[in-house]
């Protein structure tokens, strides 16, 4: 900490050393996980510093997080090139400046380091004020200092109004294996983009990425000052020798008044005091702060230090000033007993929590739908104030083997916390995949987690398996799980099996244009007034670049490449990452609805929910038109379930209808197989089941109320941002057959994306990137071999352009070998002629599969079974990565028996060895799949 003010005089006059001096533009941690898209300093600000018009300067920088997760020892290894193993917490605040050149300017960072602990937080609250830059730390090794990040932001923002940049920092990567840093790096990317902060790790402790941070904030806020400067053409200037700094700073920064130092020309002093009164008057406070804890610390013999008193898990504290977010006040103001907690993707677990929620009013059981990530989950332990309370719930497994976005923060809490959760009852229901490795490890964990945490289980667990059929799954666990629920709490359920509405209708007459939702998925005119960042809630309008047919003219199918224009979004994305569009309804389908249901489309409504305790507002954007509700909102073209047909029956006039849907949405063995003809082999949707049963005429707002949400999808990224930094690539199968009935059925994106053509003006889709894990090693020297048939190849074309972008600035690239496997050669082989370029320039080793080519077809497992040499020598002697795109019921699966085959014969191992050899690839990240079901 700086004792003296001519101390700082003297640290402020010297040049700064040479690593410090930037000329050039320092990169962030990745291109891809930043909010600040300037790839240089500002043109004008170039211009301004060779003018020698500039004069010195200070950017504020503070740096807040957790207790202990190492913010001192980053400060002290950037300013002092030093670490300490002896951790001695901060109290209160230091502070250090750091002299930079940038662009031939002098230029200052005033580093802030804050206390974290929760009595000092009022203090160093106070000097978060005029903040040019605010550097969050979190412990790369403790997930909840991660989950603390954006409570600390929101704190920093209270008493900061200047615009400034947000940095979120992991430290002590040195501690963590790269298995285990992957994981928390991936959660760790998520809360940046939700806090727009640049995302950086680095250690302390080896000072790797320490330096190369500090630059990069220095020249973000050296940029943003000059331009601010510039902008308002307003300086104070203050004297120093020969040199001004502007007055840009906050006041209590400002440094005047000083002595004269030796050898040193004379100082003009400025009339302003350093430091204002209000200034003074806090470090007085602090002073005075710091001594009542010195002389507490030394009284209490039994005074346990900061670092292992404070405590990251808010459980003491939730009960006594519960917040908007607190779902027991919900709970008890509203006389309600049980809770219906969802992670979902999709909306299927959404949906199943609804009607658990929706059939607990049977049960004498008043139920509430709540999301964990808008709740405040340590208050479960509260639980049991509540009579005959009951908490469930549907949790979805994701990706591998992880939680849902909206139940991440919740599993992270169990697993690292250790909080009492003896009175809690609970069940779970998950929802998976069979085809995947990690079916339903969410649920799993957290029933087994609730469990050791001293929580009562009423019923148990049940998997929902999608591949199956997970709608009758859930029936079937539903119907066992309430008169288990009713034998435990000692009660009777009513009987009675009746609608029950949850949104109450209101339409819309005399309503201004511009209140009205027009397909915007979150913000009202989003899709009008676009700003970044995008993401789920505020997706990228791109225009179509491209879109082009794949397969050749004898196909019978067709195969889509599209290519979308992110110029203008400053959206970044790696090789390996998925896009998401948003799709539209076909038009005939919406007005057909709006025939069979009677009613014009084009009238304004609102659903509202009858729950005034409930998160969920509306099922979705209000108010619109039914014409958008069904064109943008819901979806009309997947096989409704049996809770819908069960709506529906009400609305039959016909008493054989009404029986029919009955007895498909009954439990019965009898039911379920007719459901199970009628409705999903027949590929019947929404729309058919008007159609085909005449007396069934719905009120359009409920059947608005009841429908699914219409949801995103997913497509494999086929370009690398390192080739094609301003337009994202997709592949895409344009999703078409005839079903049972006669009707043809078409996919509701693909079919709409084939008519989007660039045009003036531009065709938009509504995108947004989605990270993945599936990475191309970072070494480019690792051999690859990539196995996708069909459109698995579009994440290879992706990762096969960035190696050959290597290779040709002469940089060294190990072997890249393509399995890649198709109908026909000259009907979809995708990509043909970019392959044979590869090849031919010694690039790519291919190995194809055309199956039809021949009498007896030949798939690309059968390639993979004659080349077991080749695949061993990558894997087995080389440490090669292994990478596998397509389907997971069939291909995916015979792949990895043939890998199991290879490591046997191979590596001459049993299958027990070859099975834990295939294991720890994928836990090393050397074995990854991009498959779908």
């Amino acid at each position: 900490m700086l004792e003296t003010r001519s101390a700082v005089f003297k640290i402020m006059k010297t040049n700064a050393h040479e690593e410090r001096q930037i000329k050039k533009w320092p990169p962030p941690f990745s291109s891809a996980i930043t909010p600040y898209y300037e790839r240089d300093f500002d043109d004008v600000v170039k211009r301004t510093c060779a003018e020698k018009s500039l004069t010195l300067r200070i950017s504020k920088v503070i740096v807040i997080g957790d207790v202990a997760v190492g913010k001192t020892s980053l400060v002290n290894r950037f300013c002092h090139k030093l670490f300490d193993n002896n951790y001695k917490a901060t109290i209160g605040v230091d502070f250090e400046v750091e002299r930079f050149d940038l662009l031939g300017v002098p230029f200052h960072l005033q580093i802030w380091d804050t206390a974290g602990q929760e009595r000092f937080k009022c203090i160093a609250a106070s000097y978060y004020r005029a903040a040019n830059a605010i550097i969050i730390v979190f412990d790369v090794g403790n997930l909840m200092t991660l989950v603390h990040c954006q409570q600390w932001l929101m704190e920093a923002y209270k008493s900061n109004t200047n615009p400034c940049h947000v940095f979120l920092v992991g430290t002590k990567r040195d501690l963590l294996s790269n298995q285990v840093y992957k994981v928390i790096e991936n959660r760790a990317i998520d809360v940046a983009e939700r806090m727009r902060a640049e995302y950086w790790t680095v250690s302390a402790r080896t000072g790797d990425g320490v330096a190369e941070l500090f630059a990069r904030v220095a020249s973000l806020c050296f940029n943003a000052m000059v331009l601010r400067e510039l902008e308002i053409n307003q300086t104070v200037p203050m004297n120093i020798g020969s040199d001004l700094i502007n007055a840009s700073q906050p006041k209590a920064v400002r440094m005047s008044g000083s002595p004269v130092i030796e050898n040193e020309n004379k100082m003009e002093t400025v009339d302003e005091s350093s430091y204002s009164t209000l200034d003074i008057l806090l470090l007085g406070t602090l002073l005075l702060a710091a001594m009542w804890w010195l002389m507490r610390r030394n009284k209490q013999e039994d005074y346990t230090p900061a670092v292992k008193s404070y405590s990251i898990q808010p459980t003491s504290f939730t009960s006594l000033t519960p917040s908007e977010n607190s779902f027991i006040k919900k709970l008890i103001s509203s006389g309600r007993s049980l809770v219906v907690f969802y992670g979902s993707q999709t909306g299927t677990g959404e949906e199943f929590a609804g009607r658990l929620a929706k059939e607990g009013i049977r049960y004498k059981l008043k139920g509430m739908v709540a999301d964990p990530e808008e709740c405040e989950m340590e208050e479960l332990t509260h639980m049991k104030k509540i009579k005959n309370s009951l908490a469930v719930f549907c949790l979805a497994t994701y990706g591998e083997g992880d939680p849902t976005d909206n139940a991440m923060e919740f599993v992270d809490w169990l697993k690292n916390g250790d909080p009492d959760l003896t009175g809690l009852n609970y069940s779970v229901f998950g929802l998976g995949n069979k085809t995947y490795e990690h079916y339903n490890e969410v649920a799993i964990y957290v029933d087994h987690r609730l469990e050791q945490l001293g929580a009562t289980r009423v019923f148990d667990l049940g998997l929902g398996d999608d591949d199956a059929n997970i709608e009758d799954d859930f029936i079937t666990w539903k119907d066992k799980f309430w008169p288990a629920v009713c034998e435990f709490f000692g009660i009777e359920g009513t009987g009675e099996d009746v609608s029950i509405r949850q949104y109450k209708l209101t339409e819309h007459v005399d309503i201004l244009p511009e209140r009205i939702y027009t397909g915007e998925i979150a913000r009202l005119h989003s899709f009008k007034n676009q700003r970044p960042p995008y993401d789920a809630k505020n997706p990228f309008l791109a225009p179509v670049k491209i879109n082009k047919e794949l397969h050749g003219p004898t196909s019978e199918r067709s195969c889509m490449h599209i290519e979308f224009d992110i110029e203008a979004s400053k959206m970044r994305y790696e090789s390996g990452d998925h896009l998401a569009v948003y799709p539209v309804n076909s038009t005939e389908l919406v007005n057909k609805i709006g025939e069979k249901c009677g009613i014009d489309l084009n009238t304004v409504f609102t659903l509202t929910n009858t729950d005034e305790e409930s998160t969920k507002k509306h099922p979705f954007p209000c108010p619109c038109t039914y014409r958008t509700a069904l064109t943008h909102y819901l979806d009309i073209t997947s096989n409704p379930r049996t809770h819908i047909l069960k709506e529906l029956s009400e609305y039959a006039s016909d008493p054989v209808d009404k029986e029919k849907l009955k007895l498909m949405a009954s439990t019965s063995a009898e039911g379920k197989a007719a459901y199970q003809q009628w409705v999903v082999q027949a590929n019947r949707n929404i729309v058919h089941i008007l159609e085909d049963i005449p007396s069934l005429k719905p009120s359009l707002d409920h059947l608005c109320e009841i429908l699914p949400r219409l949801q995103c999808r997913y497509y494999s990224i086929s370009s690398s941002p390192k080739l094609h930094p301003n337009a994202i690539h997709i592949t895409a199968v344009v999703v078409e057959y005839k079903t049972p009935t006669g009707r043809i059925n078409k996919g509701v994106t693909t079919s709409w994306l084939k008519e989007k053509h660039p045009s003036d003006p531009p065709c938009l889709v509504p995108i947004f990137v989605r990270k993945s894990q599936f990475r191309l090693p970072s070494r480019l020297t690792t051999p690859i071999i990539m196995i996708g048939p069909g459109t698995g190849l579009a994440p290879f074309r992706a990762f096969i352009q960035e190696r050959d972008l290597a290779k040709k600035e002469g940089k060294e690239v190990g072997d890249t070998i393509l399995y890649f496997g198709c109908r026909k050669k000259n009907e979809d082989y995708l990509y043909k002629e970019e392959l044979k370029e590869y090849v031919k320039s010694g690039m790519l080793k291919l190995h194809i599969a055309f199956s039809r080519d021949q009498p007896q077809k030949v798939y690309v497992t059968h390639l993979l079974e004659n080349n077991k040499e080749e695949i061993w020598r990558v894997i087995g002697e080389q440490n090669g990565h292994i990478y596998v795109c397509g389907d997971a019921r069939n291909m995916a699966r015979d792949v990895h028996n043939i890998l199991l085959k290879v490591v046997m014969e191979k590596g001459n191992m049993s299958d027990k060895e070859a099975a834990a050899y295939i294991k720890k690839m994928d836990s090393q990240k050397r074995y990854s799949s991009d498959v779908w079901s």
